[in-house]
């Protein structure tokens, strides 16, 4: 008896708005969690979502990744996909029709929320990985220039995320940025459970420092209570550490863990 492939079961076509050739056409895994990324450079994809733990998951069909290339559904002979800011101003604006046909067609392939990679949108989050990782998939759409028509936004009822308070130049390597975050969560991904459980933000809290061999180096020594093998004082040690460093560095969020744990300040 041979083997049953690893995606036995699990392969399921989806229409598109697109004409493809029936024998090219994307196949998509049932149980994967599926990223979809609009964007004029879908050869920016996988990138560093290709190595590593999520590389290896992409491999393995945890997830799924599929690039949509915006130009696909340009205008005219060359494919237009942008024209200039209505109100006049310099730089030019990514057009509803376009980015609608574009979105619309991702829409018939996931389900799932559709995200704007904006630096005006809502701050990402490890919550908002987490949320995300529970969901069937989501799509990316990666703005150039000076941004997305509006209409587009408000028709679908489209996400704004930021991935922090400065401006690149399109939403690509924030796409892969939460696409990360994302992927790492799913089940099997890091194959230690325990290890999202411990690391930053999982309370609000940034993580303690982290030590190995040689016991010394340069002249400084990993702490004693790491190598004294009392569990319980190695547990405190650290999360003391945790709380000293979130308080001086991250003073948003150490008021976030003061009111969830119902502290006082001291």
């Amino acid at each position: 008896m041979t083997d049953t492939p690893r995606s036995h079961g699990r392969k399921t076509i989806r229409p598109s708005l697109q004409p493809r050739d029936l024998m090219s056409e994307e196949v998509h895994l049932v149980r994967a969690w599926q990223a979809q990324v609009i964007t004029l450079f879908p050869e920016a994809f996988p990138g560093v979502l290709g190595l590593s733990l999520t590389g290896r998951a992409l491999q393995e069909g945890r997830w799924q990744l599929h690039a949509i290339p915006l130009r696909e559904f340009g205008e005219g002979k060359h494919r237009n996909v942008d024209d200039t800011p209505a109100g006049g101003g310099a730089g030019m604006v990514l057009r509803p029709d376009v980015m609608g046909r574009a979105v619309e067609t991702a829409m018939q392939r996931v389900a799932g929320p559709v995200i704007y990679l904006s630096p005006r949108g809502r701050p990402f989050s490890q919550a908002m990985a987490r949320s995300l990782a529970t969901m069937p998939g989501a799509t990316f759409i990666c703005g150039r220039f000076e941004g997305l028509d509006q209409r587009v936004i408000d028709h679908y009822d489209i996400a704004e995320v930021s991935v922090g308070d400065f401006v690149l130049t399109g939403g690509e390597i924030a796409a892969q940025a939460i696409i990360d975050a994302t992927v790492r969560l799913l089940p099997g991904v890091l194959g230690n459970a325990a290890s999202t459980e411990e690391e930053s933000f999982s309370e609000d809290l940034l993580e303690h420092p982290q030590y190995t061999r040689p016991a010394e180096w340069q002249g400084r020594a990993i702490p004693d209570v790491l190598m004294s093998g009392h569990h319980g004082e190695i547990a405190r040690w650290r999360r003391a550490q945790a709380e000293a460093i979130t308080r001086a560095r991250r003073p948003d969020l150490w008021a976030r863990h003061m009111a969830r744990t119902g502290r006082a300040e001291e």
